[in-house]
């Protein structure tokens, strides 16, 4: 096992498949001559050349259209986009094309393609560039979602996504790009679909996904267990295919839930887990399901307003408190 950033995992993961099959390449804003918007397709041009990795006008529409293209004619492309606030240009084509190709073909036309970029809030860039859109794909038949929280999941997740037959969102964080974190020397590939118990626990199951992991559950983890409160932490790693039967396991054992997500809280994916924990564990549940999410408002610019609407350990350790019966 080696130390590496968040960004050298993705790199290599780039690295190693484009490697191995030269129909694989890289497309977007800058991810050429500049070696990435967030450096994570650093040298890969001097290595692989201008026809696999290829600079883009900023016309997200155009490129899509073009990578999905593309994908169908045998290719498989990997588009990034310098942040997903930008795929919103080019949503028809992820969404009418991409996800819709194989069934509206009859099965004659795949897409093997993946979407990538950063996704959430990054500080004080204003509302239009610090939303979460994972929900939003996640809720589209025909595409899977990868939101990886460490860079051993970034580089496993990543080389899986990109020999997936379908068409992969891969959500990355744009504050954790330098993030470290080990990674084996070996190469090795994670499933999609596979949550990550991360801890485990018997008070409490804490379930989420992507940076609010390192950000918020840990460090409220950190401050539940001097207080004598063992939760379970369980990453999801990919929100389409959700992994149902782990988390439900888990609530068995533990007989509460809380949810930790930084979207909008309406229609999240804390929603939907929380549906299917009341339908498959209702009998175990010994308190109602909670989450904790982004306030339901665009994230405002101001640094006092941007602490307030989104996801942090206080309210974490206070949600915990709250299905326990505890006082806060």
């Amino acid at each position: 096992m080696r130390e590496i950033q968040f960004r050298e995992a993705l790199r290599e993961a780039l690295n190693e498949e484009m490697r191995k099959n030269d129909k694989i390449f890289l497309m977007g804003e800058e991810v050429a001559e500049y070696n990435g918007a967030y450096k994570v397709s650093q040298g890969m041009l001097e290595e692989f050349g201008p026809k696999r990795v290829i600079d883009t006008p900023i016309a997200e529409l155009g490129f899509t259209g073009i990578s999905i293209g593309a994908a169908m004619n045998g290719l498989n492309p990997i588009v990034e986009f310098m942040t997903f606030n930008f795929s919103l240009v080019a949503i028809d084509q992820v969404i009418n094309a991409a996800a819709k190709v194989l069934s509206m073909s009859g099965g004659q036309f795949s897409c093997p393609i993946v979407f990538r970029g950063p996704t959430g809030n990054a500080g004080q860039l204003g509302a239009q560039h610090s939303q979460n859109f994972d929900s939003w794909y996640a809720n589209c038949p025909g595409l899977k979602v990868v939101v990886p929280s460490t860079p051993y999941d970034a580089k496993g997740l990543l080389k899986q996504a990109i020999l997936d037959p379908d068409p992969v969102i891969f959500m990355e964080s744009e504050v954790m790009y330098g993030d470290k974190g080990e990674v084996p020397e070996e190469e090795y590939y994670l499933p999609i679909g596979k949550a990550n118990i991360v801890k485990e626990g018997t008070d409490v199951t804490i379930v989420t996904f992507g940076k609010m992991l390192s950000r918020v559950v840990m460090p409220a983890v950190e401050e539940l267990t001097k207080e004598g409160i063992n939760a379970e932490v369980i990453d999801l790693r990919t929100i389409r295919p959700i992994d149902y039967d782990t988390v439900i396991n888990s609530v068995k054992k533990t007989n509460r839930m809380v949810f930790v997500e930084e979207a909008w809280p309406l229609g999240s994916i804390a929603t939907e887990v929380a549906f299917k924990v009341q339908k498959d564990a209702f009998d175990y549940l010994d308190a109602p399901v909670l989450r904790v999410a982004c306030a339901d408002v665009p994230l405002p610019y101001a640094p006092t307003l941007i602490k307030e609407a989104l996801p942090n350990a206080e309210r974490v350790v206070a949600a915990v408190k709250s299905v326990l019966y505890k006082e806060a």
